[in-house]
């Protein structure tokens, strides 16, 4: 038989089986809830898929020399993933691999500053995709180099990822100080929040409380009322309970006068207990309370304000 009429004839076969065996096969068939963003990695397709963020990104804030980062991303490959942070906006992960239902998501989205001892430390960038019962958040921290770029990505909470990134705009010893970048309404707030605490009208709980107030009203975090995680009424209390050092003492005299009353209750029925310190027992209103922590003498201000060499200084 001629062999282009076998090949004919074997080609009609096919065309027969092929409907049967779609029939035969049709319930044994996966279906895969991962969604399909294939085409966000294929370059080869038109990107016509484009994710999807929870929230809009926080106004840009903080340093002004930092706000020229603004509209411009950085990219970074780590194994098989791209990573590509835009600051002031988002951070994005995508996998590099043309698999039908390859990962692309939102690791979060620009919502506040951290800062420590009074300096911009990091940016976080929250309410990223669905991860479980929980978003995914990315912490960028600012590192001093000689070009703009990513260095490293890692996930050390599930779901919570750590990422640094390198800029020359932030070698200059002061260049991440808070206090300079405020108004100077804010500025003085501060200024009498720290003589407050210095005249011990406050406590360090306060003092921490004012600084807070100070940076939610700058834009540089989010108001306590924003934040998912809210403390419960009790926890709230109790931080305004402690606020001054005139509620602490009103604290201390009526937890020393509970103190001696159930000392007398004890002395009362025979029943032998250790008796207190000196200085735990009760005060008058007129007495004032004093220790070591609450005593601080400040050297000579050789510092800008929000330098944490001023607060090194204090002993």
């Amino acid at each position: 038989m001629d062999l282009g009429l076998q090949v004919s004839h074997l080609c009609v076969g096919f065309t027969w089986l092929f409907p049967v065996f779609l029939l035969s096969s049709a319930g044994r068939m996966k279906i895969v809830e991962e969604p399909n963003t294939f085409g966000l990695n294929n370059p080869f397709i038109s990107q016509t898929n484009k994710l999807q963020p929870r929230v809009e990104p926080s106004p840009v804030s903080g340093p002004l020399h930092l706000h020229r980062l603004s509209g411009k991303c950085f990219s970074h490959i780590e194994t098989t993933y791209k990573y590509e942070f835009c600051p002031f906006h988002n951070i994005t992960q995508h996998e590099q691999t043309f698999r039908w239902n390859a990962y692309s998501g939102i690791l979060g989205i620009w919502q506040e500053w951290e800062i420590e001892n009074n300096t911009f430390v990091g940016m976080w960038m929250r309410e990223g995709d669905s991860c479980g019962m929980k978003t995914r958040q990315t912490k960028v921290l600012l590192m001093c180099g000689r070009s703009n770029k990513l260095v490293n990505v890692s996930e050390p909470t599930t779901c919570i990822y750590s990422v640094t990134f390198e800029t020359p705009l932030v070698c200059h010893p002061h260049s991440l100080l808070v206090y300079p970048t405020l108004s100077e309404a804010l500025q003085r707030k501060w200024d009498d929040a720290e003589q407050a605490l210095y005249e011990e009208l406050i406590t360090e709980q306060g003092y921490k409380k004012i600084l807070r107030e100070i940076f939610e009203e700058a834009g540089y975090q989010k108001n306590s009322k924003e934040r998912d995680t809210k403390p419960e009424d009790g926890e709230k209390k109790k931080a305004k309970d402690f606020e001054t050092m005139e509620k602490c003492r009103d604290e201390l005299t009526k937890l020393s006068g509970e103190v001696q009353r159930l000392q007398d209750l004890l002395s009362k029925h025979g029943i032998s207990y250790e008796k207190q310190s000196e200085t735990t027992g009760h005060l008058n209103s007129s007495q004032s309370v004093t220790s070591p922590s609450a005593t601080i003498t400040l050297k000579q201000d050789k510092h800008l304000r929000g330098d944490t060499g001023i607060h090194n200084d204090i002993h």
